[in-house]
Formats: structure tokens, sequence, C-alpha cells
């Protein structure tokens, strides 16, 4: 695995209600990721764009939703959502850039 390709790997960080949750009760973070991702290319990006270490990845594949406008009809794309679960001790702040 090349450094160019586990920069790419993330394409962002998924902020809800029930990702948050998740976050602060039991290490897990959720992350968009690209949809020909593995899941030790996953664990190799998280490790290096974060500086942590990563004990689990679960990777799903989210079908876009039907979307109507106004008489056409339309479909979001599919994306891979990967959930991120981290060792005892470790934490990921994504308000620290900012």
């Amino acid at each position: 695995m090349s450094k160019e390709r586990l920069m790419n790997i993330l394409l962002a960080p998924v902020v809800s209600e029930k990702s948050s949750m998740a976050a602060d009760a039991s290490d897990h973070y959720t992350f968009k990721v690209a949809p020909d991702a593995t899941k030790p290319e996953i664990s190799a990006a998280v490790e290096l764009l974060f500086d942590v270490k990563v004990e689990k990845v679960q990777t799903v594949n989210v079908g876009g939703k039907r979307k109507r406008f106004g008489q056409i009809q339309g479909r979001r794309k599919d994306w891979k959502k990967a959930i991120v679960r981290l060792q005892k001790g470790q934490d990921i702040d994504f308000a620290a850039g900012a």
C-alpha cells in the first residue's frame, strides 16, 4: 500500500447523532471511504492520518436513496461506510485542526 493510496481512502467523517453517540460511548468512529477500499487499507489510513491504533474495522455498503425532483425520478450514489474501533485510551479529535 502506497502512502498516496492511503491518503485517498478516507473521504469524510460521518457526523450524525448516532455516530457521535458511538464515538463517545465506545471509541467507534465512522468514516465515508472509497468504494474499493479494503479493511486493512482503512485501518492503515486511519493509523497514518490520526496517529492512533485501530483494533477493528467494520464496513457497510450503503445504497443510495431514490429521490424525486418534480416529475423526474433520480437516485443518489451508493457509498461505503467504515466503522473503526480504536484501542483503549486512543481518541480522534476532529476539532483539533480548526
